[in-house]
This record gives structure tokens, sequence and C-alpha cells, in this order.
């Protein structure tokens, strides 16, 4: 116990992620010193960062735990190994272990940890399942342990957040797995962030499962609709099909949303099941705690006190101008070609030409990948403060396009096969520019846009091959 009289020390760990740099300042306006073990100092808050006792070390250290649990009347496990690189339920567990063993030793008076709703009787997906052992192994521990429970925690800085929000902003209409019509009672951060304070007062012998969530309860489909109407965004739509599964549907979440993929995989696997109050054991928060002071924010006005500074119609407005500028190099490219003029029928050709129906058909798909890349890598890139690199990508779409529908009238209207072979080796060197800057904007953008490049590679070496046959 914190012998320091009048003082009350709070451990805080993940104080550098979405909640618990939220919980820091909070614990400090009711008076308490807080601690935070850090790995990484420099990552923390630097509103708050000179404010609070850093111990830096590692959780999975048993040196670094009893530093930083010693001497606390509290111990807040914001712990996950949620992070995209695998094997997250095996270090999940070992961490939980080893710091219910350390907090056990040195007699911490409570842990307060945050687990997600679920059924206790429901075969879970894994990382609720996770979720779920972790509060098992800490609650069994010998110290008090309070667990509060959330569903999607609305907030910005929140994965489940960003991917709701960005499902919304870019999917007008869609087609989704079908877990978009389960449903879900969310919770704004602010509230969470009021539970976790109220947890540390409870009395000692008061431990256990809450289940904490706003009054609504929504569909996933519904919270997306929701999101639109309080954004001004026009009316979304989707059509749900049961052949996506959780892995599948992580990969389309990845690539449509900045949420990576190997996060977005068990966040979508914690939505294969209802997440409400009173599926389980755990009893109703306010059985223990009362509402916050105003009581629960609801589902629209977390909406707008979260996208404070957001513009939600601004991927709208980029993907218009970028389909706009495709579909004009598309329909300039079709009128100048001519694959049925004497002229070309004429040409003398390599035998690994294509036949010509195919050229339409791919052109179509690889179109529809240049817009719909392009229009991530842009709004991602002003969204992230990059406005350079967004101009510069702007700039070297513009010129891709220009080549694209330059390449048509060269060769088809100019006959100059010399030329238009020197083009075409533009074309794949600045579509190979392209899929290089999108990878820099995100991976998946860039790996989207390598057929591109591949294609105009190879359209190159068939305008080259063209060029010396008939020179």
């Amino acid at each position: 116990m914190n012998d320091k009289i009048g003082a009350r020390r709070a451990l805080v760990t993940g104080a550098s992620g979405f909640i618990g740099a939220r919980l820091v300042p909070a614990l400090m306006a009711e008076g308490w010193s807080v601690r935070v073990l850090a790995r990484t100092p420099s990552k923390l808050d630097p509103r708050w960062r000179d404010d609070v006792e850093i111990c830096q070390g590692d959780a999975t250290n048993d040196n670094d735990l009893h530093r930083a649990l010693a001497d606390v009347d509290v111990a807040y496990y914001l712990l996950h190994s949620m992070d995209g690189k695998g094997d997250f339920i095996e270090r999940d567990k070992k961490l939980a272990h080893g710091f219910a063993a350390v907090a056990k030793e040195l007699d911490v008076p409570r842990i307060i940890y945050m687990g997600g709703l679920h059924d206790d009787e429901a075969d879970l997906a894994p990382h609720m399942a996770s979720r779920a052992e972790v509060g098992q192994i800490l609650a069994e521990s010998g110290v008090p342990t309070t667990i509060l429970q959330a569903g999607v925690v609305l907030g910005e800085g929140s994965a489940s957040f960003q991917m709701l929000r960005h499902l919304t902003e870019r999917l007008p209409a869609a087609i989704a797995p079908k877990w978009v019509a389960n449903r879900v009672q969310p919770i704004d951060i602010e509230d969470v962030v009021y539970y976790l304070v109220e947890a540390a007062k409870l009395p000692p012998d008061e431990s256990g499962a809450l289940d904490i969530g706003m009054e609504e309860i929504y569909t996933y489909r519904d919270m997306m609709k929701r999101y639109a109407d309080v954004t001004g965004l026009s009316s979304r739509s989707l059509t749900t099909v049961p052949v996506l599964t959780p892995d599948l549907a992580s990969h389309w979440v990845g690539l449509v949303t900045p949420v990576d993929a190997g996060v977005a995989r068990p966040l979508v696997g914690s939505l294969i099941d209802d997440a409400v109050k009173g599926m389980g054991r755990a009893r109703d928060v306010r059985d223990v705690i009362p509402d916050p002071p105003g009581g629960l924010t609801g589902f629209d006005d977390s909406v707008r006190a979260n996208t404070t500074g957001i513009d939600p119609e601004r991927f709208g407005r980029i993907a218009r101008r970028v389909v706009g500028a495709v579909a004009l190099t598309s329909v300039i490219g079709s009128i100048l070609t001519k694959p049925d003029g004497t002229w070309y029928r004429k040409l003398a050709k390599p035998p690994w030409q294509p036949p010509a129906a195919a050229f339409p058909v791919v052109w179509t798909g690889l179109y529809a990948t240049i817009a719909g890349a392009s229009t991530m890598a842009l709004a991602e890139r002003i969204e992230n403060g990059d406005r350079d690199g967004a101009r510069d990508y702007a700039i070297a779409l513009g010129a891709n396009l220009t080549l694209n529908a330059s390449w048509s009238g060269v060769f088809f209207r100019s006959k100059s096969l010399g030329l238009s072979a020197a083009t075409a080796g533009l074309l794949a060197a600045s579509s190979a520019d392209l899929a290089r800057r999108g990878w820099q904007t995100r991976p998946q953008i860039g790996t989207v846009l390598v057929p591109y490049a591949a294609w105009c590679g190879f359209a190159a070496a068939l305008s080259t091959s063209i060029a010396r046959r008939n020179s």
C-alpha cells in the first residue's frame, strides 16, 4: 500500500494506448498520483508525460513488473497483443499470468481490467475468448479484480471506431458480411474513462465483471447508417452475404480502411457474436457504480463529439474527382483506339499478344483499381497531414492518366510505332511509380496497383515488339 499519507497511487499500463492515454489525466484530475509502465516513454502523451512517474520497462519482465507494481493502490491492466504480429492469444495469456503473479506477491489492493461484452457460455471468437481468458486469469489471482466489459468503444483513435467511420465514409453501397446484422451496445470513450476511475473507489470486497454500455442497442449496419445521418452523409445501403468469413472480411476491412488487417482480424472476429449487456454472468455496472453526471453519452452525441475536426465528406469528394479523371481517360482512350482498322490488322504481331477481346475486359478492371486505390491514397495522405505527398501523388496520377490516354492516339491515330513504344515505356515507369507511392501510403494500396503496373509493363514490351517487327 502507498505509504505517502493522503496520496493514492495508480499504476497504468498501456498508457500510450487509446484508453490509457485518456485515463491518466482523468486519474490525476481526481487527485491520484500516477505511475506508468512504458517501454518507450517518448510515445507517452506530452501533455501529461512530465506530470507522472515513469517506470521504463516491459510487462514481460518480472523485475520491471516488481518496480512498477510496488506500493500502488490500484493497477490498471490495459495490455493486449492485438498488434497484427500473430500468436496474440498465447502472448496475452503469458502477460496476464506474469502480471497477476507479481500483483499478488506485492499485495496490490486491486486490479482493474477492460474486457469485452460476451456470453460466458458461447463458443467465442479467438479475440473475445482471449480477452475473457485474461480477465479470468486476473480474477483468479487472489487480487481483488474489477473487469469492465464493453462493446464497441466510440472515440477518435479507437480501432473499432476507425473501422466504423471509414467503412461508412467509403462505402455508400456495399456487399457486407453477415455480422453487420449482429447487435452491438456501444459506449463513448469518456464514459469508459469515468467507469475506470470510479472502479478504483470500490470497497475492497467488491470484485467481479461489470457490463458497461450506453442505452442504445444497434446492429453494426444501423451504426453505419446512424453515423452517416449524424455526419451529413448520404444514405448507406448494405447487402449481407454469408460467404465472407471473419478472415476474408478482415482482409476486406484492411483493404477498404486504414485499419491494419492484422488488427482488423480480431476486431471482425469479435463482431461475429452479439455484444450487448446482460448476455453472461457479469452484473450491470449500475449495480455498483452510478451513471456519469449528466447521464451516459448517446450514440449521436458521441459521433458528433468524436468527429470534430474530421471532414466525413472528404473521401467522397476525392472519389468523385478521381473517378471522373479515370473515366475521362477511359473514354478518350476508347475513342482513339481502332483495333478493327485495316492498318492495325495488317501489322505483324508477336504470337504472345492476347486476343483483342481481352483488352477492354482487362482495362475496365484496371481503371476501377486505379480509381479506388488512388482515392484512398490521396484521402489518407491528406488525413495524415501529408498534403505535399497528396499533391505529389495527384501530379503523378495526372501524368499517368495523360500517358495512358496518349498512347492510343500515338499508336492508332499517329501510327508512330517507335513513339508509341517509347510512350508505353514511360507509362510503365509511371505506373510502377504510382504503385510505389501507393505502397508508401499503405502497403495494401500499393498491392492493389501492382497489377496495373505489371500490365503496363507487358503493354510496353508488346508495343516494342510490334515496333521492331514492323520497322
